[in-house]
């Protein structure tokens, strides 16, 4: 990956986000973070990112809410989503799907490969849309 690929990160965690910001930077991605829903979603209509991680579970706003006012917005519908949810969540992650998901990542994360992850499941989405 020679470009830099803007991705946002809402995550309500900031030891997470941190964590996030600097494993996908090593893999050519600009981090734009976000600490919670609503400024997530204001992040996306501004910036409007190539990619967008979401934490599930979040308070104000959990990440299936903010996943549903993403993919109901003309200028966010478009941007693929890759939720962050944990082994618990798995079993709710046809919920995630059926509102618009792309993909997910399961925590706890594996930072060591988490930058890596993320680049292949990209190259792998924008290989079968053709979005790049």
């Amino acid at each position: 990956m020679s470009k830099w690929i803007p991705v946002l990160v809402i995550e309500d965690d900031e030891l997470v986000r941190i964590e996030l910001k600097l494993a996908l930077q090593l893999y050519g991605f600009e981090v734009y973070l976000a600490k919670d829903g609503p400024t997530g979603l204001k992040l996306a209509q501004k910036k409007t990112p190539a990619l967008i991680l979401l934490d599930w579970m979040m308070p104000e706003m959990d990440g299936l809410e903010v996943l549903s006012e993403l993919k109901h917005n003309k200028n966010t519908k478009h941007i693929p989503v890759f939720m962050l949810t944990d082994k618990g969540m798995i079993g709710n992650v046809n919920d995630a799907f059926e509102t618009g998901i792309d993909d997910y990542i399961i925590k706890p994360l594996d930072l060591a490969n988490l930058g890596k992850s993320v680049r292949d499941k990209w190259e792998k989405y924008t290989n079968l849309t053709n979005v790049r």
